[in-house]
């Protein structure tokens, strides 16, 4: 799974690496974040078409994560809903159409897990600091979805919610030894077949069983499973691992 990741570069540089014509002012103006959480404002890069004109446009805009079905009478089920697991994701109505017609990339710098540490201690844990080997950014293959707030008015701007959710899927070869599951991070070669909103849902979904991003891991600090805690030093290498064997890549 992925619960908490790290987005904190400038956002220009995040719009010229993925080639994005337009970012919107709330994407711009979004703080940087080392400790993101669930239900946090977050960037997601999308391609849609102008109802005017067809058009389709690459922009950089905010959403909130937890995906909220289009159809979900309150907007709290999001929090239920921060992963979307590859294996199934034709098999849920909440999932199914987004994969079809709602794809982004969500914006990271890397993510955080936590490794069971039973040789330790019942319950201790070791947190990792994971982010691509090449120190690029981290694009996680996401859908997103609109939700309409009908308690407010039709002039209203905030009756539209928007939110996404992260697709993960099984780990692989040592990444395993730290967690059974992790977010799919696209390479850069898989961006624009996954945004173009002519590729189907049975094409993208073998994009996302390609080969991901390499990924290196930093045993950090456990100041990071409190998401009162931010800033750069949540990503420092923790000096003294509670891991007895650290899992390195």
């Amino acid at each position: 799974m992925c619960g908490r990741f790290a987005s904190f570069r400038d956002a220009q540089d995040l719009a010229d690496e993925f080639a994005v014509a337009e970012l919107a002012e709330d994407a711009r103006l979004l703080a940087p974040s080392w400790n993101v959480a669930p239900t946090d404002p977050v960037r997601i890069v999308v391609e849609r078409a102008a109802r005017a004109t067809g058009e389709i446009t690459r922009s950089m805009r905010v959403a909130r994560w937890g995906l909220v079905p289009s159809w979900a009478k309150d907007p709290g089920v999001g929090a239920r809903m921060i992963n979307a697991r590859s294996e199934s994701l034709l098999d849920k109505p909440a999932f199914a159409k987004p994969l079809a017609a709602r794809r982004c990339l969500v914006v990271a710098d890397g993510y955080y897990e936590w490794r069971r540490l039973p040789d330790v201690g019942r319950g201790v844990k070791q947190a990792y600091w994971i982010h691509p080997a090449a120190g690029r950014t981290a694009a996680f293959a996401g859908l997103y979805e609109f939700w309409r707030d009908r308690t407010r008015a039709d002039d209203d701007p905030a009756r539209w919610l928007v939110t996404t959710t992260v697709i993960t899927r099984a780990a692989a070869g040592a990444m395993e030894r730290v967690h059974d599951r992790t977010p799919v991070v696209l390479p850069p070669d898989a961006w624009d077949r996954w945004l173009d909103p002519g590729v189907g849902a049975q094409e993208a979904g073998d994009l996302l069983r390609g080969p991901g991003t390499p990924l290196s891991t930093t045993p950090v600090g456990a100041a990071v499973g409190s998401v009162r805690n931010d800033g750069p030093g949540l990503i420092e290498p923790e000096r003294d691992p509670r891991d007895p064997d650290p899992v390195l890549l």
